[in-house]
């Protein structure tokens, strides 16, 4: 077993991996960017080395960088957790050229698995079914678009170098394939620095399935089963479990052992998962898609319920030693359930946030876990992924499991960065959800239903008590009479103090029944129901919810312009990064019309016109840094336009 290992990775896996590094007793140290000096993972570590400022380009990115951290603290080994670098052949080489063990497959098999086009050839060679779409790589955008009308839409555009639901496109109008290729190719070279394509045939209302591999360097291979991962939005995984209600035992192995085929073909080494899409209504026919060849982010899902540590896993065959055990010994006892805590604000469209943290519960105990890299302080920026934690609940069977993970979800607290746990709660409530049918469109299909909309009137209560609260006299001394919140006026009777608040709408409200505020509670009573909230600064929560109760000064609106921000303004819709401006000043543009794209937390989002006018602002450039809400562009509508030229 090695010493010292570098963790070339941040947030919830660096911390997950730094676990498993300490219960074994070696040495870790970790990597941090500016943006991450006082970071969880870094604590944690028993050493950390800077690596550049806050671009990841610039520090968790550089293969330079963290190659001279691993030399400067005589770490043997690195894991690169998951993401970019995890399936990155290039700098796996780099850590076998520079003396170091990449705790990973061989940057041959990286490089294999990591073409899908290659990968596909690859594993259908060896018996494993595939999904019908384009061969061969390099086609051009017109060879996308003709194998695409050839296999018939509708059709996924999806990226040959990479995975996580990056750059893929579902496309079920063949007159818009020019427009969605080009926007896959962006978000493929952003993502993954190769635009290369390829197109399937898109099953509808099909299951994501995919197999735990795990592998030795002595031709060992076995399968832990399989994990659901259907419930997804935008193509990524938001609920993960294992096992699954389609798969029976025959299935299961069937699928397991075309897994270790797969594994098999590419002289596949440490842990990897294979990919399958399952139709939903005979789960005896199922395709390969693509095999990831690293630690998954719904990995603990596996170890729960076989008792296995995957990461220690890893470490001992990077090491050199064999599997302990043959596929006869693997046995899965009882189930497990993962929910995926991000930054994004569901009421605005699941856009990502950013905050302070500024009050943090993680459940743990009692069948529940949770894997994050959060604490309060942190700091919750642009740059990264949005993906903050992950609640997992395990229990003797699917609906304990369920409902342990329910209740976790109602527990977490994360005041300060607007988060979707209340919508994952509602989720693992539906219907579809708890009976097991599900498929990978069902988010998407019931997704109104699921976001929260409007505000409860107790919130309106709670934060009228906080405010109150806020104005009551403190100390002993002497107390202003005119300052006391007592709702006395001159030459009248005293009124209830009112106080304008601002969640949703603007509402005047002051709290009507018994209220308790401490530091970090606010309990009313509305209508003989008693209601808690969690609290911190401006921040209210209760059962994954939170809200951001703002002061609104009419006046002081008025003043800065605020007030008069309408409908030809066009602002950010989260904080972010201007990556394309299509317009300039002076240029006129038709209703809906594409004009500038803000990237945050690798999500694109395209600004559009709201109706046809001439562009009478822009107040950003490519490369532009925005906050949320900040004005991008104006555009005067056309009918105002042609009054000021007449």
């Amino acid at each position: 077993m090695f010493d010292t290992v570098l963790v070339a990775n941040r947030g919830e896996i660096a911390v997950r991996v730094i676990r498993t590094l300490r219960s074994l007793g070696v040495r870790s140290v970790a990597v941090f960017s500016d943006a991450d000096a006082d970071a969880r993972h870094v604590r944690e570590a028993d050493e950390a080395v800077r690596i550049g400022p806050a671009p990841a380009a610039e520090s968790y990115l550089s293969v330079e960088r963290l190659l001279e951290a691993a030399a400067r603290t005589g770490a043997q080994a690195v894991h690169p957790g998951y993401g970019f670098l995890a399936e990155n052949a290039a700098f796996a080489r780099a850590c076998e050229e520079a003396g170091l063990v990449f705790i990973g497959p061989s940057a041959d098999a990286i490089a294999l698995m990591g073409d899908k086009i290659r990968a596909k050839e690859t594993v259908k060679a060896a018996g494993v079914p595939v999904v019908p779409g384009s061969s061969g790589s390099g086609l051009t955008d017109g060879q996308l678009a003709d194998a695409a009308r050839e296999i018939g839409t509708p059709v996924l555009l999806k990226p040959s170098a990479g995975g996580g639901g990056k750059g893929m496109r579902l496309v079920r109008d063949a007159a818009v394939l020019a427009d969605e290729i080009a926007a896959a190719r962006r978000e493929a070279r952003a993502s993954f620095g190769d635009d290369t394509l390829l197109v399937e045939r898109w099953i509808d209302r099909p299951r994501h399935i995919e197999i735990q591999v795990l592998a030795d360097g002595h031709g060992g291979v076995v399968h832990l089963g399989e994990r659901e991962c259907s419930l997804q939005r935008r193509h990524q995984k938001i609920i993960e479990e294992a096992p699954s209600v389609l798969l029976d035992e025959a299935t299961r192995a069937a699928m397991g052992e075309a897994a270790v085929q797969a594994a098999r073909s590419c002289g596949y080494r440490g842990a990897g998962t294979v990919e399958f899409i399952v139709p939903g209504g005979d789960p005896s026919r199922y395709y390969f898609m693509e095999m990831n060849t690293r630690l998954q982010v719904e990995h603990p899902v596996t170890e729960l319920v076989t008792g296995l540590d995957l990461v220690e896993w890893q470490l001992r065959v990077a090491a050199g030693e064999p599997l302990g055990f043959t596929q006869d010994d693997v046995r899965l006892t009882g189930h497990a359930v993962e929910a995926r805590l991000c930054a994004e604000d569901p009421a605005r469209g699941f856009l990502p946030s950013g905050g302070t943290v500024l009050r943090l519960h993680e459940p743990e105990g009692d069948g529940v876990r949770t894997d994050s890299g959060l604490s309060e302080g942190s700091e919750v920026g642009s740059l990264y992924d949005p993906m903050l934690s992950k609640v997992i609940a395990y229990g003797p069977d699917r609906a304990t499991a369920l409902r342990k993970l329910r209740a976790a979800l109602a527990r977490t607290v994360t005041l300060g960065v607007q988060t979707n746990a209340g919508f994952l709660r509602r989720l693992l409530a539906h219907p579809a959800v708890v009976a097991g049918e599900l498929d990978t469109g069902l988010v998407e299909r019931e997704v109104d239903g699921l976001v929260a909309t409007g505000v409860p009137e107790e919130v309106y209560e709670a934060a009228a008590a906080v405010r109150l609260d806020a104005l009551r006299p403190r100390g002993d001394g002497w107390t202003d009479p005119f300052s006391v919140p007592s709702g006395w006026r001159m030459g009248g009777e005293p009124k209830p103090v009112s106080f304008h608040l601002r969640v949703t709408d603007p509402v005047e409200h002051a709290p009507r029944g018994a209220h308790t505020v401490t530091e970090d509670r606010v309990s009313v009573t509305l209508d003989g129901v008693r209601h808690t909230f969690h609290r911190a600064a401006d921040w209210l929560g209760r059962d994954g919810d939170a809200w951001h109760v703002r002061d609104h000064d009419p006046v002081a609106a008025s003043l800065t312009g605020a007030a008069h921000a309408g409908a030809d303004s066009l602002t950010a819709p989260m904080p972010g990064t201007v990556t394309v401006v299509k317009v300039a000043v002076g240029d006129e543009v038709t209703a809906g019309q594409s004009l500038l794209v803000v990237e945050a937390m690798k999500m694109e989002h395209v600004i559009s016109a709201p109706h046809a006018g001439t562009v009478a602002e822009l107040d950003v450039a490519p490369g532009a840094t925005v906050a949320m809400d900040q004005v991008l562009a104006v555009i005067t509508p056309a009918a105002e336009s042609e009054e000021e030229t007449a």
